[in-house]
Formats: structure tokens, C-alpha cells, sequence
């Protein structure tokens, strides 16, 4: 590997340039560049993802913003570690008057990556070095998305993020292979009225929308008469969200 324009650079960059403006291309070419640079001395990403950092990272990130409203939006970022998708996403909500995001992250060597990330690429983001559960019932009123990747299994995952979605927000996350199995697993102890997508940069991946979540296993009925999530079906199966919305976005 040798030096960050070879990491940087190449189709996966010339991908995304064909689907934001110049300026979002700009705001993360500034992102990824830090990264490669902190990268040597704090371990931001997995390292063997840093050649194929635009893809496997920044392009997973990006297609979040598919899924959410186009108004401004208050979104928060569970465990951003490295930035993904928390400043990536904000890059895009830089074009848009009134959004702002949350990124929530307690290791502190990786808040300061942030922050300098937010600072330089001139983010709307505000860094919380903080765990989760101290900051929670603080931020989620009035916050339109939360969103998560790579950061528990679905069903602590719900533990985490319960403020923010029975405060109403709107609640992504980028699920690998194993996602029907978290879905079985949370089904024991959640109610969800939720949509599984697929995901548009692993075609083994899913994205995760929820939009209400309740501790317990009752079937309800989402707003839209779609059948959310309680105990599994009797025939063993994994409970399945709204199939009918499962295309690309």
C-alpha cells in the first residue's frame, strides 16, 4: 500500500463522483484523505478495507441518504468511529439549510479524528465523546433519523437506539449477511414495524429501516396496515420485515 492517493483514488471514487455534486465530492475527498493520513496511527477502519476505501466505506455510507426525507433533518450517529456513515452522510447534509449531525463516539482519540474531520471538510456535525446510554435521553427529542453501522447485533443494537426510535426517529442500519438471523434473535424481546432493503454496495448486505419499535412480542399493525415484527412464526422461519419495499432505491 503506498501513499493515499493510490487508497484514495481510483473507480471507486470516479463512481461516486457521478452521483453527488462537486462540492459533496469535495467535502469527501477531505474526509477520506484525513482518514488515510490518522489511519497510521489510530485504527479508524479495518485495514485490509483501506484500498477499497471508497467503495467498501464511503459508498456504503452514501446510499443511507436514499432512504431519508429530502426536508433539513436532525440525524444521529451511534458508535461512529471512523466516520461511517455519520460523516459521510453529513457531507451530503452540508447542502442542506437547517440539517445537522449528532456523532456519537467514546473513544476519544476517534472524537478528535472527527471533530478535525467536521472542522476542515466544514461539516454541520456536532462530536459527543461519550457513551451512548450517557447521552440518549439528551438527544433523542426531536431527532429525525439515528443510524448505526457495524456497531452491536440487532438486538443490543435496539437496546441502544430505544430512545431514539420511541421518540419517533427513523432508524437505519447497514445489516451484513446474518441479517434475517439478528431479526429472529430480536423478535424474542421486540415488536418492530420495520423494512429490510438491500443494500446497493454488497449484494449480501441489507439496510435495516425502522420506524417503531416496543419491547415485547405482540404483532402490531404499522400506520401503514403493514404487519410488524413479534415472535417468530410457528414454522420456525425468521420473521420477515415488509418484503413489498425490497428494491434498490
Amino acid at each position: 500500500m503506498k501513499g493515499g492517493k493510490a487508497v484514495t483514488g481510483g473507480a471507486g471514487r470516479e463512481a461516486i463522483a457521478a452521483m453527488v455534486s462537486r462540492e459533496t465530492l469535495g467535502r469527501l475527498t477531505i474526509i477520506a484523505d484525513l482518514l488515510v493520513k490518522w489511519q497510521k496511527t489510530i485504527n479508524l477502519v479495518a485495514p485490509a478495507t483501506l484500498p477499497d476505501l471508497w467503495a467498501r466505506h464511503v459508498g456504503d455510507s452514501l446510499q443511507l441518504v436514499h432512504h431519508v426525507p429530502l426536508e433539513p433533518l436532525r440525524w444521529v450517529d451511534l458508535g461512529s468511529g471512523g466516520g461511517f456513515p455519520g460523516l459521510v452522510v453529513a457531507a451530503v447534509l452540508a447542502e442542506r439549510d437547517g440539517a445537522h449531525m449528532h456523532l456519537v463516539e467514546s473513544d476519544t482519540r476517534k472524537a478528535a479524528f472527527l471533530r478535525e474531520a467536521a472542522r476542515v471538510a466544514q461539516l454541520p456535525v456536532t462530536v459527543h465523546a461519550a457513551r451512548i446510554e450517557q447521552v440518549a435521553q439528551t438527544l433523542a427529542p426531536g431527532t429525525d433519523v439515528v443510524s448505526a453501522r457495524a456497531l452491536a447485533p440487532l438486538p443490543k443494537l435496539l437496546d441502544l437506539a430505544a430512545p431514539f426510535l420511541q421518540a419517533g426517529a427513523l432508524g437505519l442500519f447497514p445489516k451484513g449477511r446474518d441479517a434475517e438471523r439478528e431479526l429472529t434473535e430480536a423478535s424474542r424481546s421486540w415488536t418492530l414495524d420495520c423494512d429490510l432493503r438491500p443494500s446497493t454496495s454488497d449484494p449480501e448486505g441489507r439496510i435495516l429501516l425502522v420506524r417503531g419499535a416496543r419491547r415485547g412480542t405482540d404483532t402490531i399493525e404499522s400506520p401503514s396496515g403493514a404487519r410488524s415484527q413479534g415472535e417468530p412464526d410457528v414454522g420456525g422461519g425468521p420473521p420477515e420485515c415488509d418484503a413489498s419495499r425490497m428494491k434498490a432505491p
